[in-house]
């Protein structure tokens, strides 16, 4: 019988969370970090959260904030406001900390938290992710873990235009 709702991840700061994972290690725990927008959250997005979770004991899901993604993909973007993404990130039962990131890359984060494990989605190889250098120098692993690329937010967009009109 279930004892009730599971309560929200908490979305924590980079400084809370290195404390938090420097608690999960002294328990011997494997850490797995995921990064991305999450704009338009869609069924690729779960795939890849479920299979970076498989990768270790706890995971931990940087998101980018509004303004890395207007950078990184352009005005028009997110869709969806960084507090939305990270309320609906909350509640996916994989994860177990949310933290939001406003630099180009996760480079930092994953420099000041040091995961065991760099999780990536199959629109990367373990050669193309940008932060595959931080990860080694600390001695941790990048891992390509998903579905295979058939889902993206631009697709979806791509698809209500086109349904939909402009």
């Amino acid at each position: 019988m279930r004892s009730g709702p599971r309560q929200p991840a908490p979305v924590r700061t980079l400084g809370e969370l290195d404390e938090i994972c420097s608690a999960w290690r002294r328990e011997g725990l494997t850490i797995v970090l995921a990064n991305g927008a999450f704009d338009l959250l869609h069924v690729g997005h779960i795939r890849y959260l479920s299979a970076a979770a498989e990768l270790g004991d706890r995971l931990i899901v940087a998101v980018n904030s509004d303004l890395s993604v207007r950078t990184s993909k352009g005005p028009s973007r997110p869709i969806v406001p960084q507090p939305e993404r990270v309320e609906i990130l909350s509640h996916l039962i994989m994860i177990d900390a949310i933290v939001v990131f406003d630099t180009p890359t996760v480079g930092p984060v994953l420099e000041r938290l040091r995961p065991d494990i760099h999780a990536k989605g199959t629109d990367y190889t373990a050669e193309t992710v940008p932060e595959r250098a931080v990860v080694a120098a600390y001695g941790g692993r990048t891992i390509i873990c998903g579905d295979p690329k058939e889902h993206s937010t631009t697709d979806v967009i791509a698809i209500i235009r086109e349904r939909f009109g402009r």
